[in-house]
């Protein structure tokens, strides 16, 4: 299947549309030039064929090593339809991918599947801590971000000590996350977020404060 979507990216390939994609990924990447809606009408078949198979990572790692930047989001779309098959031991699987060819639009697809393996084995809670002050961004970006959906299942301690271990830092990413994680968990629980920024206002800088009272 793999040679055939190679086949497939380059049989729609748009120059000019690969160049404005690269472009706006600040040419970090090589694109084929076929945008996301297009992309995923002409993949349909493939991942309906595999949707009764099993997880294959051998699979999604091949995708990840195609230099078309399509390849990586066929390989997201392939892991959406497989998701649920995701256990606590994939946990380095997941890691792979966030620390290769790691830009937002990929990371933040993610660590929505590192936080559903970390509801299976809260074990797993400690991962997220030593990635929260590990040297790569993005894993710290993820460990910040991965309980975005939990809502009344988000575990404030946990919450507290990867956004604490974070603070004053001076990468965009990372402060954009930590106002989107406590914008996110604002809904559930507003007043914890209000007493949060009051306590680490000095460590906050103006965008993640921004970001994490918009709805307060």
């Amino acid at each position: 299947m793999l040679n055939e979507i190679i086949v497939l990216l380059e049989k729609y390939s748009d120059k000019e549309q690969a160049e404005k994609m690269s472009s706006y990924m600040q040419n970090k990447f090589k694109f084929a030039g076929i945008q996301r809606p297009v992309l995923k009408e002409l993949i349909k078949p493939y991942l309906s064929k595999s949707a009764k198979e099993q997880l294959n990572w051998d699979f999604i790692f091949d995708l990840w090593n195609v230099d078309y930047r399509e390849a990586q989001y066929i390989a997201l779309e392939y892991l959406q339809k497989h998701h649920k098959q995701l256990q606590p031991s994939d946990i380095n699987n997941l890691k792979k991918l966030i620390t290769t060819k790691s830009w937002w639009e990929t990371v933040d697809t993610i660590d929505a599947y590192v936080g559903e393996i970390v509801l299976k084995d809260e074990a797993l809670k400690e991962t997220m801590l030593e990635w929260a002050v590990d040297e790569n961004m993005w894993l710290r970006r993820t460990s910040i971000d991965f309980q975005q959906k939990y809502k009344e299942k988000t575990d404030r301690e946990i919450l507290e000590k990867v956004i604490a271990a974070n603070l004053n830092s001076k990468e965009f990413f990372i402060n954009k996350a930590i106002g989107w994680s406590l914008r996110d968990y604002s809904k559930t629980n507003p007043d914890w977020v209000r007493d949060f920024v009051d306590k680490y206002q000095g460590g906050l800088v103006p965008l993640s404060i921004k970001e994490a009272t918009k709805l307060l």
